[in-house]
Parts: structure tokens; C-alpha cells; sequence
């Protein structure tokens, strides 16, 4: 496939693709052909998709494509069957842990903009342990580290922050700024577990355009960094698409391409899948791509048939009504009670401190009695790193 004409926008001098990564790949890709791998499949190519045990890419094309709408109930149905499987009764929750709202990037969507004339906050350690006392008064034993994207809070400073948390949590994930292998490695060996890293879109031209200024508007070093994760050994990897930046279905797929190419080269590896929609946010956008209710659950079903191994996970941007019933619909991992400012939970304070707002404002508790009425069981702690010993 041919390479996309470049675009002149301002950014950052970009990193070259590299080739075995998956930057090699996309920077061979031709956008409109993957677009017309999905816009043309027919009922039938649904039907066959559906038949088999093991499904490929252009099986995954056909379930996420118009022509699968029609088949949405079977397709919730086989991801129930798929997920009950493979992971059993079970929901696993996470609390997201805003250490910093401080950032040097701009981009269009995120409250975290560094434009945007929002009161920032870095933890220091003393607010650092107000709120993992919050957080753990709660019940949560696995959280997801966040920050903005800014040199103040890099490596050092996760040197200093994670080992006052990793005590008190048997899984540590964290979603902050790209790093090198060696940077990721050494986290890893100081009790970092998972790392995840969205890329927002697959387009080029169409994350340049949001991406106007700072590190994050390097597509390259970012596309690749699920690849330094792999490569650094770390136990879990996350990919996902901001679902509305570009047209869904495509980015879908290129993640699909992204998690094959990460499945065969890091196998060691667990991998997860998110599905954030654009919220409103301070300086936020409207989206160019809207994905319905409806749509956004033929694809959890279809990332579900797709790969039944997968972990997919359900944030607090979605709406107590939409949650209640995806419980059912193959996911494995649900965060509850999200605070997306930093010192959020020991401190609920309503200054505009938040990456984005939040749908699903519901205390933990209702969260997990909603579980439970979905024939659920809610797990606090799924994995230890003493089993990798075993």
C-alpha cells in the first residue's frame, strides 16, 4: 500500500519510521483501501465471519462494518458465550490515580491542553498519600497512574512516586507519556505492571492536526511505543483509538493490524483494548466522527470475536445506563468512581482541574451491586507478579 501524501503542519521534527515496528508498517498504509476493506463487505462476508471459531483481520473488517448492523444480537450474544469462556463471572475494577494535570502539549480535545487556563497540580508526596489512603478506603487494589505530558513529570518523578505506591496495590498500571525501553524497564523492575498508550488516531494528517504542539506531536515515537513496551518485557499492554477523532471503523482496524503485529513479536505479553469516546473537556472539540450506542457495541462485540484472549475495558466517560448493560457485553475490566483531576479523591473539589468530564459519577458500591445484578462477581485483584516466577 502506498504511503499517504504528507501534510505541512506545524509540529515537531518527526521521528523516522522504523522498520519491524509498527510505525514501518502504517507508514506503508493507504488509508482510503482500508476504508473500503470494511465499507464493501456484504451480509455474506458477515455471515462467514460469524461461522468460524478463529477469525482473522478481514473477518474482524466484516464484523465492524455497515453490513454487520443487522446481526448486532448474535454478535452480543457470541461475545457473552466468547468472554464467560475465557474469563468466567467476573468483572475486574481499577481506580485512575491524576497525578498531574501539568502539560506541555496542545492538543485539541484534552482539558489538559496546555492553553487552556485551568488551575494546575503536580502531587507532591504528602498529597501523593492522601490519596492512595482515598483510593484504598474504596476497595481498589489495581490503579492506573495518569499524567499530562511534560518533562516536570518524567522519569524522576516516577522514580520518587511509584515505589509509595506499588505497596499498597498488587497491580500498577500506568497512561503518561511515551518512554524508551530502558525507561520502561526500569519502571518495570521497581513494580510498574502494565503500561498503556493510546494512540488517539492511525491517520497521520489527521493526528497532526490535533497534535499542534509539544512531544505527543511525534506520531512516529508514539505509534511505536506499545513496540519499547514489548521490548522493555512489561507484563500488559493497552491500545486504543479517541473513538471520534477520525472515522471509527477505520482506526478500529489499524489497531487490529497494531495488536497483531504486538501479539506476534511480544507474546510474553497480555494486551487490553479501551473504547474512549470524546467528552466534553475545557477547550474540547466536536467530534468529526460520531460513534452511536449502538455502534459502539457492535464493536466491543466484534474486538471480542476477534480475539477472545483480549481484555476489554469500560471507562467512567460513559453513561450509568450504557455501563449497566455492557457488563454483559465482554467486558473484563471496568474503572468505578473516577476522579480525573489530581488529589481528586482526597480532595473532591469542582475546580477546573479535570482531563475530561466523567458520565458515570456512581460511588463504587452501586457499581458493584450493578455488577452483581448482571450475574457478576466483581474481582479487586486478578494477577500478582509472583506468578510470573512460577
Amino acid at each position: 500500500m502506498m504511503a499517504e501524501t504528507s501534510q505541512k503542519i506545524r509540529m515537531l521534527e518527526q521521528s523516522p519510521a522504523v522498520a519491524g515496528q509498527f510505525s514501518g508498517f502504517v507508514e506503508q498504509a493507504d488509508w482510503q483501501a482500508l476504508t473500503a476493506l470494511h465499507q464493501n463487505k456484504s451480509e455474506q462476508d458477515v455471515q462467514r465471519a460469524l461461522s468460524k471459531t478463529k477469525r482473522d483481520i478481514d473477518d474482524f473488517a466484516a464484523l465492524i462494518s455497515p453490513a454487520a448492523e443487522p446481526y448486532l444480537f448474535e454478535m452480543v450474544v457470541k461475545s457473552e458465550q466468547l468472554t464467560l469462556q475465557r474469563f468466567g463471572n467476573t468483572v475486574s475494577l481499577f481506580a485512575p490515580l491524576y497525578l498531574s494535570n501539568t502539560c506541555a502539549n496542545e492538543c485539541s480535545y484534552c482539558g489538559f491542553s496546555m492553553s487552556n487556563a485551568i488551575k494546575r497540580l503536580t502531587l507532591n508526596e504528602t498529597q501523593l498519600e492522601k490519596e492512595v489512603l482515598a483510593i484504598k478506603r474504596k476497595g481498589f487494589d489495581h490503579i492506573l497512574l495518569v499524567t499530562g505530558e511534560t518533562n516536570k513529570v518524567s522519569m524522576p518523578y516516577f522514580e520518587r512516586m511509584i515505589p509509595l505506591i506499588k505497596p499498597h496495590f498488587s497491580q500498577l498500571s500506568m497512561e503518561v507519556q511515551p518512554l524508551d525501553a530502558s525507561d520502561y524497564k526500569h519502571l518495570q523492575d521497581i513494580g510498574l505492571d502494565g503500561v498503556l498508550v493510546y494512540q488517539e488516531t492511525y491517520r497521520r494528517k489527521t493526528y497532526l492536526e490535533h497534535h499542534l504542539r509539544g512531544n505527543k506531536s511525534n506520531f512516529n515515537y508514539r505509534l511505536d511505543a506499545p513496540d519499547r513496551i514489548g521490548q522493555a518485557g512489561i507484563h500488559k499492554i493497552g491500545l486504543g483509538v479517541l473513538l471520534g477523532l477520525e472515522d471509527w471503523r477505520t482506526d478500529s482496524l489499524m489497531m487490529a493490524y497494531h495488536l497483531r503485529h504486538l501479539q506476534k513479536q511480544y507474546w510474553r505479553s497480555r494486551f487490553s483494548v479501551a473504547f474512549p469516546r470524546i467528552r466534553p473537556c475545557e477547550g474540547g472539540i466536536v467530534p468529526k466522527s460520531v460513534i452511536s450506542d449502538r455502534q459502539l457495541v457492535q464493536l466491543i462485540a466484534a474486538w471480542r470475536l476477534f480475539d477472545g484472549d483480549l481484555e476489554l475495558s469500560l471507562s467512567t466517560r460513559e453513561s450509568p445506563e450504557f455501563r449497566h448493560h455492557a457488563v454483559r457485553m465482554g467486558f473484563t475490566t471496568m474503572s468505578a468512581e473516577s476522579k480525573t483531576q489530581p488529589g481528586g479523591y482526597a480532595d473532591d473539589s469542582q475546580e477546573a482541574l479535570e482531563q475530561f468530564e466523567i458520565s458515570d459519577e456512581r460511588p463504587v458500591e452501586e457499581i458493584m451491586a450493578m455488577i452483581r445484578q448482571q450475574g457478576r462477581e466483581v474481582v479487586w485483584k486478578d494477577w500478582d507478579p509472583a506468578l510470573s516466577h512460577v
